[in-house]
């Protein structure tokens, strides 16, 4: 927090041209509200990975900071210094964070033990179907923003159900898998030094394919596509250890991909939104003024911002189109350089590292699979916003995590976190003292819940 009041005073200093005695007020409420989190976990969750709060901490106040930097460069230039701290998108952001932090302290109180999830695996598998199925099922008018139907909108409410369909689908995949790695592990024929499996093993692999295709094709979504078809693969490989079913996947997804965007160039209709985006990303700069402009902008705001950037509040990150939401580490980075955005991505890559821990740490399978999910997911979503903005991929519609504007994200990767601390907290605990086996309540042990097979892992 000491960095976010540090940033909010340059972010003062560039704009303004003075420090107002406010710039300090964000830091010291977020300050209150990690450290009532804080407190929560060490009462609930004693064992806990202890890097993960304050990693997570300093990406949502920075993106409190830069949001805050956003109203100032739209206010008018004689208003902007009495701008109130809790006014415009950087406010509202400040109060969703309570609203998320609060979220994932009710989940850590509720969910004692994270095996007791598996007991709704089903339910939730299908509640996360209906909510990715609802915005494509949706008129346009109530579910689409900038060409992408992820939102429901009513009035001025809007959510992005997605962010929490992927939760539920990840405990969904975790519990199916568990129970049905052994058959998925057995192998046909080997090629090439690696083991394929059954053809008619392929079926579940096929049915998330086909989910992940009508996403890409009727929510015009690339991003959220690849973010669901890719959770599953991993969380595959993950419970059978065999590299075939990342080739699989690698094959059908970019397989589908192609064939959407052949489609698209030769008949058009719902295939036309993603070979739209497809040439944008092949030429940004065939029409840097109409189609290409978002894209555009973004790439030469992080050429702008070089290896040091231009300082906080010293870029022009309102040229750019929903800087917000899609396009923040590019607005991000103009001001940060490469040094501070790839600081930035290493703070991503260290949650990222202790949920795997967290998955190593464990002893049941089905943490095991949950956290390694969980972990993956939240990598594999910063990979989709970068490599959309930089022109590796073509653009996605999704959220930067933690930092980028809107309550929806945020809540649903703050319960992420609340599920990654309470797994860290299980594997982490000493058996001797009373692990997950012996806690009050648990009934059954590690990998007898529902019928899992039993297994024994040794330090």
């Amino acid at each position: 927090m000491v960095l976010v009041a540090a940033y909010g005073a340059m972010v003062e200093a560039n704009v303004l041209d003075e420090v107002t005695g406010d710039f300090w007020i964000p830091a010291v409420a977020l300050s209150v509200v990690f450290l009532g989190l804080h407190v929560v976990i060490r009462y609930l969750a004693p064992f806990a990975d202890p890097a993960l709060l304050p990693a997570v901490a300093l990406l949502n106040g920075l993106g409190v900071g830069f949001l805050r930097r956003l109203d100032l460069a739209d206010a008018p230039a004689a208003e902007r210094a009495d701008l109130a701290i809790f006014a415009g998108t950087g406010g509202r952001q400040l109060a969703w964070t309570l609203v998320s932090v609060i979220l994932a302290a009710a989940l850590l109180a509720l969910m004692r033990d994270h095996r007791s999830v598996s007991r709704y695996a089903y339910t939730l598998g299908l509640a996360g179907i209906v909510l990715v199925m609802i915005p494509a099922l949706l008129p346009g008018r109530f579910s689409e923003i900038n060409g992408a139907k992820l939102w429901i909108r009513i009035g001025s409410f809007s959510i992005q159900p997605g962010e929490f369909a992927k939760l539920a689908l990840l405990v969904f995949f975790a519990y199916y898998l568990v129970r049905k790695r052994e058959v998925l592990s057995l192998a046909s024929r080997r090629f090439l030094g690696i083991d394929f499996p059954r053809g008619r093993d392929l079926g579940p692999v096929v049915v998330v394919w086909l989910i992940s295709l009508l996403v890409l094709i009727f929510e015009k979504d690339l991003g959220t596509s690849l973010l669901y078809f890719g959770m599953f693969v991993v969380t595959l490989y993950i419970a059978t250890e065999r590299v075939s079913w990342l080739l699989i996947g690698l094959l059908l997804f970019f397989g589908g991909a192609y064939l959407a965007y052949f489609l698209g160039s030769t008949v058009g209709g719902p295939f036309a939104n993603f070979y739209l985006r497809a040439e944008i990303w092949l030429d940004p700069f065939a029409d840097p003024l109409n189609d290409g402009y978002q894209l555009v902008q973004g790439l030469l705001a992080l050429g702008t911002g070089g290896l040091f950037g231009a300082g906080p509040g010293g870029g022009a990150p309102d040229v750019l189109p929903e800087v917000q939401n899609d396009f923040i580490f590019a607005g991000i980075g103009e001001e940060i350089g490469l040094f501070g955005l790839s600081a930035l991505l290493v703070v991503y890559l260290l949650i990222v590292q202790r949920g795997l821990r967290a998955a190593l740490t464990v002893r049941d399978s089905f943490g095991k699979l949950l956290a390694g999910g969980l972990a993956f997911t939240l990598g594999l979503q910063v990979f989709v916003i970068l490599g959309g903005i930089s022109g590796l991929i073509p653009l996605t519609g999704q959220t930067t995590p933690f930092l980028s504007a809107g309550g929806s994200s945020l809540m649903a990767n703050w319960l992420l976190i609340a599920t990654l601390l309470r797994i860290s907290d299980a594997g982490r605990r000493p058996v001797s003292g009373g692990g997950p086996a012996a806690r009050p309540g648990s009934g059954n042990p590690p990998e007898q819940l529902h019928g899992a097979p039993t297994e024994v892992i040794r330090p």
